[in-house]
């Protein structure tokens, strides 16, 4: 018998992440962008290719060896906005926060986040912020979404991939889950 509840191997990108998407998120919000189940949204306004993207993260530790959730925030939407093949503009922030929060390592975490943005060369141009009661949220979570712009002829796409493509990866593979793991033990 399944169990009609969410697992935390539903976000884990794998397979129910999948099948999560596919049958409850795609069924209710088809359209063409959507289908494409890309890491952003190629969107054509008026001859004006533009890539939207949101992402939210809630990782713990807050703070890790080579950064924190706010770099991670800023970098982590800036490449899903490449992986459309555009070039990020803006990013939008929002901070969900459980009241008693240090407010210091809100002001580590926003000054981290003004850093990446310089070094990524995007401004943050809105936001929200939300307390919740304690309890509520784990510490912090943080929500980005990003615009950049596409040059003509750019067309990149995981469903563009076919059998025979090169796949270039610029790091060994696995490292993240590896620095991830070793940090929370």
């Amino acid at each position: 018998m399944k169990e009609d509840r969410i697992l935390l191997s539903h976000g884990s990108g794998g397979k129910l992440s999948f099948n999560l998407i596919k049958k409850l998120f795609l069924s209710n919000f088809n359209n063409p962008y959507l289908e494409r189940l890309d890491d952003g949204a190629v969107l054509d306004i008026e001859g004006l290719k533009l890539a939207y993207t949101s992402d939210s993260y809630t990782v713990d530790p807050l703070f890790f060896k080579g950064g924190n959730i706010g770099e991670l925030a800023v970098y982590g939407t800036v490449n899903d906005l490449a992986m459309c093949g555009a070039t990020p503009l803006y990013l939008s922030c929002s901070f969900i926060i459980e009241e008693g929060f240090s407010l210091s390592l809100l002001r580590k975490i926003v000054s981290s986040m003004r850093e990446a943005s310089i070094i990524a060369k995007v401004d943050i141009v809105t936001g929200d912020t939300k307390v919740v009661n304690k309890g509520a949220a784990d510490k912090i979570f943080i929500n980005t979404s990003g615009m950049g712009t596409i040059k003509e002829g750019i067309n990149i796409s995981g469903s563009n991939a076919k059998v025979g493509d090169v796949v270039i990866i610029n790091g060994p593979i696995g490292s993240h889950g590896i620095a991830v793991r070793a940090n929370s033990c």
